[in-house]
């Protein structure tokens, strides 16, 4: 009941999620992400225990994909579910169960996975890994943004449309991005207004943020610039917003 993709970027090294689907708070469910190890989106009957199952395992030392078949054989309902994985070494993998909602498909390609079920139908698919294709160069938040929008413009949700997310992993154990839309008649035209908002106000915040191992410091130059620029709480209000 979910489209999404997950992806490794070869050049930043970052690996992330973008999903949306037609019930509330996707973000919520389906994405998940690891410092230097993946990312994985678990969808169809969600069983958030088997993109950790496949997470633990590539920390183990596994392969992608022999992790993933590790995690499905011990669920009993895995024709049920649908998953895409990612691993830090760009090595990616994808299941589709036989009894996931029609139409329901997946792609694999060079460090990305994209997958969905209960879809419009293949085109939702093929679009999005066209799309993310396409934009070789561009930062990962961008290309996985792109890659959502192409699904929804090719139909997306056979239901309609509700939540979407986008989740960027960094080398830290927090995620250098979580943005979710949990409620909204255009979610993916929502979470790009977000990112874009984000890109101005979140990621120079996230970016001065305490690194393990490094001594936090001061806020760089970046952050400063950033809190002169963020607006007022209320129209007409001289205060500044805090960010954290």
């Amino acid at each position: 009941m979910t489209f999404s993709i997950v992806a490794r970027c070869p050049s930043s090294g970052l690996f992330g999620v973008a999903v949306a689907t037609a019930v509330p708070a996707v973000g919520s469910m389906c994405p998940f992400a690891r410092a230097k190890v993946g990312a994985a989106s678990t969808q169809s009957w969600v069983n958030p225990y088997l993109a950790l199952g496949v997470l633990d395992a590539i920390a183990a030392g596994h392969g992608t994909r022999a992790a993933l078949a590790a995690a499905l054989a011990a669920d009993e309902a895995r024709e049920l579910r649908q998953i895409g994985v990612v691993d830090h070494a760009g090595e990616a993998a994808a299941f589709t169960g036989a009894e996931c909602t029609p139409w329901c498909g997946q792609e694999i390609g060079d460090g990305f996975a994209v997958q969905g079920n209960m879809l419009t139908g293949p085109e939702v698919i093929d679009a999005m890994a066209a799309a993310y294709r396409a934009s070789v160069g561009a930062a990962l938040d961008e290309r996985l943004m792109r890659a959502l929008e192409a699904g929804d413009a090719a139909g997306g949700d056979t239901r309609g449309r509700q939540s979407a997310s986008l989740r960027v992993q960094g080398e830290e154990d927090y995620c250098a991005l979580d943005l979710r839309v949990d409620e909204h008649a255009q979610p993916v035209t929502e979470l790009r207004r977000v990112l874009e908002i984000a890109r101005l106000q979140l990621v120079p915040f996230v970016a001065g943020m305490p690194r393990r191992g490094i001594a936090a410091g001061p806020a760089p130059e970046g952050v400063t610039s950033m809190l002169a620029l963020a607006p007022p709480d209320r129209p007409g209000g001289g205060g500044s917003r805090r960010l954290a």
